[in-house]
């Protein structure tokens, strides 16, 4: 997702990078003296959080979101059979329990009676039933739609492919509180997949008796998670407050969740230094050093399982061809990236799937068992001018006018610019920059709208298959336009087999395919996540996954 973890104990996942990060430092009050005795009963003051998320989400329906910052909302907001715990680990969640068959393709899961929406309306087998089936018809065109082609016959009623109805899907609502679910084949992470928030039950009254507008009020967005959304201002905040309906509510910690929509860096590094921020998770690339060294930022530099990216156009000139790709690809020193722009630890990338995902031998990881595609220490100028003669631009002579999209904030307008004086000095090329805001970027790449474009994934789950069934044909994210029969082929296969080995090399080969093959596009460095969080705060979560998580956070003084 630009960019949820599950396993059962019975298909045991192996999180290779996990980093569960919270930070709890003292934070400090006056009080006032007085007459005891005159002295007044104590109330409870709420505990309020302020998260600046950033741009305002194109959307926060469970079906359309394919961002990160749509789906913190959701995960706020909404409730997924199973959830995730602090480690990671699958927790009950609308499930109060669920059975495997031994074949593990039938999967039962029994839903606890207490389970209600925000207007006190019980959630029912049917609440989900028609959500997955919303998400997969291809009217919703949902980005997300193949996270659920794990179902029995899901990618070919998305696809409309064989005849398939939404009565053939593999679903199965036994009664209100029950729900089957026959799988396409093993999946050793489902239960990752069936805690991704596009998965999350919606209420079909409220969706269509409001049409697309029903998740942009607070109104109508009725939910069942921990909160509720009780403010939506544009492009300003979202105020959610604790969901008295909701059945582990006792155990959730903030009254009320402010999250603030400021795009510009430097603006929300100042509302957290003067007090009105308590959480940040970008900042000026110029301030990460003196915050490293200021014990009382509230600095942290965590992991992430994702990779920041260039999008070549595949489908469009000169971009259509797998040599200019290469001469792009090469001539990036993604060393010089890390250590000059972004400066926050990021690890040059070699490949897409990136340190954290493990492999066949649990033992190993991934991306050292499939190895590196290119130096990602310097730039292989020799190469890269080689490539760009082959495909009949020596020294740059004759290359069209091309523009690199970003959307805005410093941190990609840096990134820009440093790709932009590579290629000029490496290739010999002159690209353009244009920036576009957060909304209006998302709808302009995703419509192959453009020739070269910034990019980022982070995992849904920690299988390198969330890295890389992204590039599938159909995909709503595959933002490069790739077109690939081979490589479809070899993530369907990757998909189908109940061999681990034989799954983990279908990935490899794939990957050769991308990247080795294809060149289909440049993945820059592997992320970190460098955030700030006041001093005091505890409970906090936040995952390799990109989520901040604030169910159980609080103040330590209060």
């Amino acid at each position: 997702m630009e960019g949820i973890s599950l396993r059962k104990k019975s298909l045991v996942v192996l999180l290779a990078v996990l980093m569960v990060l919270s930070v709890a430092i003292a934070g400090c009050g006056g009080q006032q003296t007085q007459d005891q005795s005159a002295k007044p009963a104590e109330t409870k003051k709420d505990v309020v959080i302020r998260y600046n998320l950033g741009a305002q989400p194109e959307t926060i329906d469970p079906a359309l979101n394919s961002a990160v910052d749509g789906a913190t909302v959701i995960l706020h907001t909404f409730e997924g059979l199973v959830n995730l715990d602090e480690h990671q680990q699958p927790v009950p969640g609308v499930a109060e329990k669920w059975d495997v068959s031994d074949d593990g393709l039938v999967w039962t899961f029994h839903l606890r009676d207490n389970a209600k929406w925000t207007d006190g309306q019980p959630v029912t087998a049917k609440d989900f039933d028609y959500a997955w089936k919303r998400a997969l018809n291809p009217d919703t065109a949902s980005e997300y739609a193949y996270q659920l082609y794990y179902i029995k016959n899901g990618e070919d009623y998305n696809t409309g492919k064989n005849g398939v109805t939404a009565d053939d899907l593999g679903i199965k609502v036994i009664d209100d509180h029950t729900i089957e679910v026959t799988l396409a084949a093993p999946t050793p992470y489902i239960l990752q997949i069936f805690a991704f928030p596009t998965l999350f039950p919606v209420r079909q009254d409220t969706v269509e008796a409001n049409g697309d507008k029903w998740a942009q009020s607070p109104d109508t967005y009725i939910g069942n998670g921990a909160f509720k959304v009780t403010e939506m201002a544009y492009q300003d905040h979202i105020t959610m407050v604790k969901n008295d309906n909701y059945w582990n509510k006792d155990a959730i910690k903030p009254d009320k969740l402010i999250f603030t929509e400021v795009v510009d860096e430097s603006t929300m590094l100042a509302s957290y230094e003067n007090g009105e921020m308590d959480v940040i998770d970008s900042m000026p690339n110029a301030d990460i050093e003196r915050l490293k060294n200021d014990p009382n930022s509230g600095f942290v530099l965590g992991a992430n399982l994702g990779t920041y990216y260039v999008d070549f156009n595949n489908q469009k000139a000169p971009f259509n061809n797998p040599l200019v790709r290469k001469a792009f690809s090469l001539a990036i020193d993604r060393k010089s990236l890390v250590e000059n722009v972004t400066k926050a630890g990021q690890i040059p990338a070699d490949a897409f799937v990136g340190p954290g995902f493990p492999d066949a031998d649990p033992t190993k990881e991934f991306h050292d068992v499939q190895g590196a595609f290119y130096d990602g220490s310097k730039a292989n100028v020799e190469e890269a001018k080689k490539a760009l003669a082959d495909a009949g631009y020596p020294d740059g002579k004759g290359f069209p006018k091309v523009t690199y999209l970003y959307n805005e904030g410093q941190g990609h307008q840096d990134i820009a610019q440093a790709l932009q004086e590579m290629w000029k000095q490496n290739l010999g090329v002159q690209v353009e920059l244009s920036s576009q805001e957060w909304q209006v970027f998302q709808e302009t790449r995703r419509r192959g709208e453009y020739d070269i474009a910034r990019d980022g994934w982070l995992g849904d789950y920690t299988d390198p298959m969330t890295m890389l069934d992204l590039f599938i044909s159909n995909s709503g994210n595959n933002n490069l336009q790739y077109k690939s029969k081979e490589y479809d082929a070899l993530i369907s296969k990757a998909k189908s087999t109940n061999n681990e080995a034989d799954r983990m090399q279908a990935m490899h080969d794939a990957q050769q395919l991308l990247l080795g093959t294809d060149w289909a596009c440049a993945p820059l460095y592997f992320y970190t996540d460098p955030y700030c969080v006041k001093p005091g705060l505890k409970g906090m979560i936040a995952d390799p996954l990109g989520f901040k998580r604030f169910h159980y956070a609080y103040w330590e003084n209060q």
